[in-house]
C-alpha cells in the first residue's frame, strides 16, 4: 500500500495535570486496531430545588455545574496478528492500563491525564473506567486476544478540539475526506464502474499512486474523486 494511503492509527498519550503539554512520551500507545466508532456524550449538571411552595406544575431546575463530556470507545488487541512478537496479549493491554493506574501526587494518588488522538479527533480527559475481556486462549492457557472498553471524561463542555494534521502533500487522513475501502478481490476499474466513473479509472489509479490497479489490498483506502493535476 502506498505510504500516502496508510491508515492513520489512534494513539493514547499522557499529558500534564493542566491538560496542556504531552509528557512521558515513552508511554505513548499506538493502537493495534482502530476503534469501529467513538461515542461522545455531553451532560449538564441539573438540580431541582427543594423547599416549600406551590407543588403544582413542573418545578424549575437550576444549572449547578460546568457539565461533563465523556468519550467511550473499544480497542482490540491480538498477538496472533502478523508481526506480533509477544505471546501473551496482556503484554499489549498493560500499556493501555497504565493510563488508569493512579500515581502518587504528594499525599494523594491521581490517575494520569490522557490525550486520545485519531487523525483530526482529539480528546483530553481522565480515564474513568477500563474493562478488559480476554477472548481467545492458547492450548497452554495464554490469552491471545482481548478487547478493552474505555471511558474517559473531562469536567467541562467545550468546543471540539481539532488536531492539526501533517502537511507535505500527502492525501488527507482517512475520516477527514470520503474514501472508498477496497473489498478483497476488487480492482480500481471495478470500483470506478460501480460509482459511474469507469471512464476515469486510469486517472484515479494514477492520482492515488496505485501501481497495480488490478490487484488492490483488502481494506485499501482510495480517493475516488482524486484526479491528476492539469498541466
Amino acid at each position: 500500500m502506498p505510504d500516502s494511503l496508510k491508515l492513520e492509527k489512534a494513539e493514547l498519550r499522557e499529558i500534564d495535570a493542566e491538560f496542556k503539554s504531552e509528557i512521558n512520551k515513552n508511554r505513548n500507545v499506538t493502537v493495534q486496531f482502530n476503534p469501529e466508532s467513538l461515542k461522545v456524550t455531553f451532560a449538564n449538571q441539573i438540580q431541582t430545588p427543594e423547599g416549600p411552595g406551590d407543588k403544582k406544575g413542573t418545578p424549575s431546575r437550576q444549572f449547578v455545574g460546568a457539565g461533563t463530556t465523556k468519550l467511550s470507545l473499544q480497542l482490540w488487541f491480538d498477538v496472533t496478528a502478523g508481526g506480533q512478537k509477544d505471546n501473551d496479549v496482556r503484554k499489549l493491554t498493560q500499556t493501555v492500563a497504565y493510563f488508569i493506574t493512579p500515581k502518587a501526587e504528594g499525599k494523594t494518588f491521581l490517575p494520569p491525564a490522557v490525550r486520545f488522538l485519531w487523525g483530526s479527533f482529539q480528546f483530553d480527559g481522565i480515564m474513568d473506567s477500563l474493562e478488559e475481556s480476554l477472548e481467545f486462549f492458547s492450548n497452554d492457557g495464554r490469552p491471545l486476544r482481548a478487547s478493552m472498553t474505555i471511558s474517559m471524561s473531562q469536567q467541562k463542555i467545550s468546543e471540539f478540539s481539532f488536531h492539526a494534521l501533517g502537511q507535505g502533500g500527502a492525501l488527507p487522513t482517512p475520516g477527514t475526506k470520503p474514501f472508498t475501502q477496497a473489498p478483497a478481490g476488487s480492482t480500481v476499474q471495478g470500483l470506478a464502474d460501480s460509482q459511474g466513473k469507469g471512464g476515469n479509472w486510469q486517472a484515479i489509479a494514477a492520482a492515488n499512486n496505485i501501481e497495480n490497479p488490478r490487484l488492490l489490498q483488502p481494506g485499501q483506502l482510495i480517493d475516488m474523486n482524486a484526479a491528476l493535476p492539469k498541466l
